[in-house]
């Protein structure tokens, strides 16, 4: 299939540049697979959707503050970074920009958060074919523990800020109310509307609620580039899946009923490890590359709740697929679902509305 097959127009007015009041007043649009049929509800309508006995799987990652802003020394070039990995304390791998004017050998000196210049420099080591640039930190013994001063919230470049608007609300905002573990340079957006009310209401309607933790890194949001999708290559993201959400999900699959994935990357998870283990889940620790999309079939996860996706976005296709197990015609499900998304102006992207399929 063509990556131009997942195109779609967009209005600029319905991208989401900031959050809903509450998180869980957003707008839900139902996509029943078997037949097509588009229902419009309200977030929290999800608890009609889902049986006692059904298990509802989240990404508890946490968003570190992984953009950091600097200049170069000699220079005084304006540099930012987005952290991507870490290689061990202190080495980093980042994306740069200006990229092209940052070479192998350059140091660049950061900003607090505040603006303040500080004592902490990023010395340019290799770089990579993609232009990542290997950066290797002094002035602080451990950069992770240092970035709650020095970085700013990973807000993804299609939400407008001026530089430290709605710094605060961002911060809480955008990161689930479950989050844990430190990791990710993006949210795992389909999370964002859920409260801690929300989730125990679901518990108590008999829904066994589990977290896997996949840290977003570039396999979840980088571009597809390849003018055919079968040749898009994803980068790996670390993943976590613990034994007692393994025992869970195998017992509600034994007993027939539904596993309920909130996100791409909780479904990325779960179809990894079932890929590893003739359809079943065992606690594992590893990384995964899974690119889903159509005519991907899927092993363990039976309702998806998204957000409204990029054009030509490996999330858009992995949904796409998720439409239509085994088929192609999913992408003209999801893509027919956009349209009436988009003429009843539901918003998009993070911060945007959700999507349940099912």
């Amino acid at each position: 299939m063509r990556t131009a097959d997942f195109d779609f127009p967009l209005s600029d007015a319905l991208i989401a540049h900031e959050p809903s009041e509450r998180r869980d007043q957003s707008g839900l649009l139902v996509l029943r697979r078997r037949d097509g049929q588009i229902e419009h509800r309200s977030f929290t309508d999800l608890l009609e959707y889902l049986n006692p006995g059904d298990a509802l799987v989240l990404n508890n990652s946490r968003v570190v503050p992984a953009r950091l802003r600097g200049f170069k020394s000699g220079s005084g070039g304006r540099v930012e970074l987005l952290l991507l990995a870490e290689e061990h304390t202190n080495d980093w791998w980042a994306m740069v920009r200006p990229g092209k004017r940052v070479r192998p050998g350059n140091k660049i000196k950061l900003y607090d958060n505040q603006g303040r210049e500080t004592q902490v420099e990023a010395m340019v080591g290799e770089k990579n074919a993609e232009g990542h640039c290997r950066l290797r930190f002094t002035g602080t013994t451990n950069l992770a523990a240092a970035l709650s001063f020095l970085g700013e919230v990973p807000l993804p470049p299609y939400i407008v800020r001026s530089r430290g608007a709605t710094f605060v609300e961002d911060r809480e905002r955008y990161q689930t109310v479950y989050a844990d573990p430190p990791g990710s340079v993006a949210a795992p957006t389909a999370g964002l509307h859920f409260t801690d009310e929300l989730i125990e209401e679901i518990k108590r309607r008999g829904v066994r609620v589990c977290f896997i933790t996949l840290h977003v890194g570039l396999g979840t949001f980088a571009p597809v580039k390849a003018s055919a999708i079968e040749k898009h290559s994803m980068h790996e993201e670390r993943f976590e899946l613990g034994r007692s959400t393994a025992r869970t999900i195998n017992e509600t699959k034994e007993n027939q009923h539904r596993i309920f994935a909130v996100g791409t990357t909780t479904v990325r998870v779960l179809e990894t490890v079932a890929a590893q283990n003739d359809g079943r889940l065992k606690a594992t620790v590893g990384r995964t590359r899974i690119f889903l999309y159509p005519p991907a079939d899927f092993k363990i996860v039976d309702g998806l709740i998204t957000n409204f996706h990029l054009p030509r976005s490996t999330l858009l296709m992995l949904v796409s697929a998720f439409a239509a197990p085994g088929e192609t015609r999913g992408r003209e499900l999801i893509l027919a679902a956009y349209t009436e998304a988009i003429r009843k102006g539901y918003r998009f992207f993070s911060y945007g509305d959700a999507m349940l399929i099912v």
